[in-house]
């Protein structure tokens, strides 16, 4: 089947999840976090993410942005900067405004035009969601945007990837679902939609029962993947 519907997920994906440490260092009175802000970016992400998976198989869900603040907190205490809550607030302030990568609005614009529906689906709470894409300036090349908060459960569960084809009563394989996670992407291979990676760090895959169809560096190839 053809693909007519193009699904993302948000951080990382769409928005730069480094942009909130990088902008608070360049930013005065925050000069502990100038030499420090590649690995509590790092960090923070990687924690983020590594809670959402034990929330989900703990069945102990949260908001996503309970989730973002634990772990900032311990990326910062990591880093030796427990102690600064002025630099935590910036961090978390500027989470509500992360950059979106700079392909991003002539991507989806173009998959707009060629009659692509489009969406994010994304562990993001929808306030968080709505934010993001309000700075980011796409809401007009977006048809939805689908947040786990109905579900109650974390990516990668099938429940998440169900929101999809219920919102758009389509195929799982007429949906090309793009993600900058490995593990997200083979989930969603698994399930049964078309995938593709965005592997912009250059990473190794994921040692996991299903591989992604494709592999990118950036979004800039999507709209040819679909065919336009």
């Amino acid at each position: 089947m053809p693909i007519t519907t193009c699904v993302f997920d948000a951080y990382g994906t769409l928005f730069d999840v480094t942009a909130a440490a990088r902008q608070a260092a360049d930013g005065p009175g925050f000069e502990a976090l100038k030499d420090k802000w590649p690995t509590v970016a790092g960090h923070w992400r990687l924690k983020q993410l590594q809670y959402t998976w034990l929330r989900a198989v703990a069945d102990a869900h949260a908001d996503f942005w309970d989730v973002t603040q634990d772990g900032l907190d311990w990326a910062l205490d990591a880093a030796g900067l427990q102690g600064d809550q002025k630099l935590r607030q910036r961090l978390l302030d500027l989470y509500w405004e992360l950059q979106a990568y700079p392909e991003v609005p002539d991507m989806l614009k173009a998959l707009k035009e060629g009659g692509m529906q489009t969406a994010i689906l994304s562990n993001g709470s929808p306030p968080m969601l709505n934010g993001a894409v309000q700075s980011a300036g796409i809401g007009d090349v977006l048809d939805d945007v689908l947040s786990v908060e109905s579900v109650g459960v974390f990516k990668p569960h099938a429940r998440v990837y169900d929101l999809v084809p219920e919102r758009f009563n389509c195929a799982r394989n007429e949906v090309l679902f793009v993600s900058s996670n490995g593990w997200d992407a083979a989930g969603a291979s698994g399930y049964g939609f078309v995938t593709a990676w965005v592997n912009r760090a250059g990473e190794p895959m994921d040692r996991l029962p299903w591989t992604p169809a494709h592999v990118l560096s950036d979004l800039t190839s999507i709209p040819k993947l679909v065919g336009l």
